[in-house]
């Protein structure tokens, strides 16, 4: 079957094409997109379902795309939206496969919200944001190689304002709080939100029971100016948990733990850089994070891939727990807007991805209450609710603006495990007016930073041997 016969109207895009065969897939005939994306092959429900380019392929097609037709942001306007408030229809499901490929698919034609369920068009408000994002993907790289080196490197940054969430605004937070929970069900499941009564239910392509990698869901507007890229967090081992709880487990314990999940004696290390007493080897740490089968390297590809199928998109990036600490991962990354919901501390873990740290971090906003242990950094050690289910939960300090929800002194809450779903900050939090938020004349509370927030301060990290 070929995969590269669709006609592309600009040639960066047409080139790009050609070199990774993304398909471009049929759409419902209600949604208008542009000439480039309304054509190509028809497989299951009416829908295509490709794979989508390994890293290195596809950061070689974006090296040679940039080197031969240079786009530079403040050359890549985004398309302005008419008013404050976006609507959203959802538009693709994304899965990574436990090879590390990623696949993208359609929402079926005749994929609708069931009866049971609300049928309402997601609308969000909007504001203008400044955010900051690399000149280009390649000088970001190279920064990172230079740094793991120990150097130093400019980069060159810009400086673009974009519609981003109006994270001011309740509703703001519990609608993409609504549109973060559904990462973790199937569309019309009895935990998914709807979000218009357009479609008719079928069978989620790229979620078949089996695969057990980087999950989540692609939203986008009517015009296609803004696009969501959600991404779904850990799953625990209840009631089943589901196929991804092995790797989304490996992926906590790499990215938030102070050296390779090494808690205690009794705990098996997920990577072999412990080197006695609270000493770790950094540089073995950093290259445990880099392997291309982790949720890190699969979002850079997933997010390049998604700015191919919209290059003229503002992309948002939202997720909870794990998801939004690899949200805020991709904000750094790519200068996208993010907003996470409990996240665990993703600093660290940025620092040791040798992240070049842009001027300002003020598109990234977390959002959290203060009876989470996870968001908190309190769900440490071996007898720990996290650590007697083997999950070293040990950073906790965060990058960007933070939304802290008091929730012990406020609704007298006590700090446990069971308050970190998103179903506690939808259904007890967000879903109603927050009092203490309310008397400062606000709709959420005042933003808070941890900029002298340390990680892991009793660790020593260094060139350490055996």
């Amino acid at each position: 079957m070929n995969f590269c016969n669709t006609r592309i109207k600009t040639r960066i895009s047409a080139w790009v094409q050609a070199i990774t065969c993304i398909v471009v897939w049929q759409r419902p005939e209600s949604t208008e997109l542009p000439e480039a994306t309304t054509k190509g092959p028809t497989l299951l429900y009416g829908q295509a379902s490709s794979m989508l380019l390994p890293i290195p392929l596809a950061n070689l097609a974006l090296f040679f795309s940039n080197k031969l037709f240079p786009v530079h942001v403040a050359q890549h306007p985004h398309v302005r939206p008419p008013s404050n408030a976006l609507n959203f229809h959802l538009r693709h499901f994304h899965v990574a496969t436990s090879s590390a490929n990623v696949y993208l698919s359609d929402v079926p034609h005749d994929f609708s919200p069931a009866s049971s369920l609300s049928s309402v068009l997601l609308s969000i408000p909007t504001s203008p944001l400044r955010t900051t994002r690399p000149s280009s993907h390649d000088h970001f790289l190279a920064a990172r190689h230079v740094s793991k080196r120990g150097q130093s490197a400019m980069l060159d940054w810009q400086e673009d304002e974009v519609p981003g969430p109006d994270v001011t605004r309740r509703e703001t937070l519990l609608q993409l709080a609504k549109m973060t929970s559904n990462t973790y069900f199937e569309p019309g499941s009895s935990g998914w939100y709807n979000l218009t009564d357009e479609w008719n239910l079928g069978m989620p392509v790229g979620w078949e029971p089996d695969d057990d990698g980087f999950r989540g869901y692609v939203f986008a507007t009517e015009d296609n100016s803004t696009v969501v890229l959600t991404i779904k967090g850990t799953s625990i081992p209840i009631v089943g948990g589901g196929p991804t709880i092995e790797k989304d487990k490996l992926n906590d314990n790499l990215l938030f733990s102070c050296c390779c999940a090494r808690v205690s004696r009794t705990w098996t290390p997920v990577c072999d850089c412990y080197r006695g007493g609270w000493k770790c080897n950094e540089e073995c740490v950093e290259d445990a994070l880099i392997d291309e089968s982790l949720f890190y390297p699969t979002g850079v590809n997933l997010y390049n891939n998604v700015t191919t199928m919209y290059p003229n998109a503002n992309i948002w990036v939202i997720g909870h727990s794990l998801g939004g600490a690899l949200a805020s991962l991709l904000g750094i990354t790519f200068g996208a807007p993010v907003v996470t919901f409990e996240p665990p501390g993703e600093r660290m873990a940025a620092q040791r991805l040798h992240l070049p740290s842009p001027p300002s971090t003020h598109h990234i906003t977390h959002v959290w209450h203060t009876a989470d242990p996870i968001a908190m950094g309190t769900c440490t050690g071996s007898l720990s609710t996290c650590g007697i289910a083997g999950y070293a939960m040990e950073s906790r300090c965060h990058l960007g603006n933070i939304i802290e929800y008091d929730t012990i002194t406020n609704l007298s809450w006590s700090a446990r495990l069971t308050t970190h779903g998103i179903a506690t900050v939808i259904d007890s939090i967000l879903s109603k007016p927050w009092p203490a938020a309310e008397e400062q004349g606000l709709e959420v509370p005042a933003f808070k930073r941890q900029d002298d927030c340390v990680d892991c301060f009793q660790w020593e990290y260094g060139n350490f041997t055996l």
